[in-house]
């Protein structure tokens, strides 16, 4: 679990546990004063936000009356669960909201990004992610050094080998990338780095030029469509939707809201320009600043 660390067997235990629940036609107040478990205890169990104990396991599979084969599954994916990803060597600077997409984030077969405000992370250089962070951070070098490194360890995923790199589809607006950072150099390096990204074949970087006018996409704000492989003989994880704000974040995954956000994302594609246009107008954009 080097790769995927312990989120993706942990939304599945939760997801697995949920079925059952339902399945036996429980309540989760009443497994949860069955269990002796809290309310609260019972929905980050189930929405894979804490790992499982083996005789939690156990427990919550007898209540339900679950089969002896599933309930070995669900032991050893508990197990599976516990591994700790290379983001908790970071501690605090990886707060547990994210912590969770992190993992999720390695797991994925492919990931698309729109990106209204800022350049997304797995596309920034140093220079552009220490210019967004240190706002974060006011006045505290050690903890923006330390999220920039998190920020540049996650960009081994475009890199890896084993498994897979991951397809990343990236959509920015126009204004994101005249929204420059003080260092002008830094801006153009940057820019640069999109373009020379976009040229490998697993990824791909484009722009809403400001001439598209208002779509839909501007009032969703960011978000991020995730996609996964299966992982072992078990199912595919949901392809699950990822929205950020300033204290926490949603995890989408009913059909209706992946639907929503397929439909804003086909909009997207649409009125983005090509690979090609996106590339002369951010070269473009590079020459102006050099003026």
């Amino acid at each position: 679990m080097t790769e995927t660390g312990s989120t993706v067997p942990r939304r599945q235990v939760g997801r697995l546990l949920r079925q059952l629940r339902e399945q036996a036609g429980i309540s989760l107040m009443a497994a949860a004063q069955e269990l002796e478990f809290s309310r609260a205890r019972m929905y980050r169990i189930e929405n894979g936000e804490v790992p499982v104990r083996k005789h939690d396991v156990i427990a919550m599979c007898g209540v339900y009356t679950a089969p002896g084969h599933l309930t070995e599954v669900l032991i050893g994916l508990a197990a599976e669960s516990k591994a700790k990803g290379w983001w908790h060597a970071y501690g605090d600077v990886v707060p547990a909201w994210f912590e969770l997409y992190v993992g999720m984030e390695q797991a994925a077969s492919r990931l698309r990004f729109f990106a209204p405000g800022v350049i997304p992370g797995l596309l920034q250089t140093r220079e552009y992610a220490e210019a967004v962070l240190r706002r974060w951070h006011v006045g505290d070098e050690e903890a923006t050094a330390n999220a920039v490194a998190v920020r540049m360890e996650r960009q081994s995923l475009l890199n890896r080998r084993l498994p897979e790199a991951c397809r990343l589809d990236v959509v920015v607006d126009e204004g994101v990338l005249r929204r420059t950072i003080t260092d002008t150099l830094g801006m153009q390096k940057q820019l640069a780095h999109l373009v020379n990204m976009s040229t490998r074949p697993n990824i791909s970087a484009r722009v809403i030029p400001l001439s598209a006018g208002p779509h839909r996409a501007a009032v969703s704000g960011q978000f991020t469509i995730l996609e996964f492989p299966a992982v072992g003989t078990t199912s595919p994880e949901p392809t699950t939707i990822y929205c950020e704000n300033l204290t926490g974040a949603l995890y989408l995954d009913k059909l209706a809201e992946v639907e929503a956000y397929e439909s804003i994302w086909g909009e997207i594609d649409a009125i983005a320009l090509g690979r090609a246009e996106s590339d002369d107008l951010i070269r473009t954009i590079i020459e102006e600043s050099d003026g």
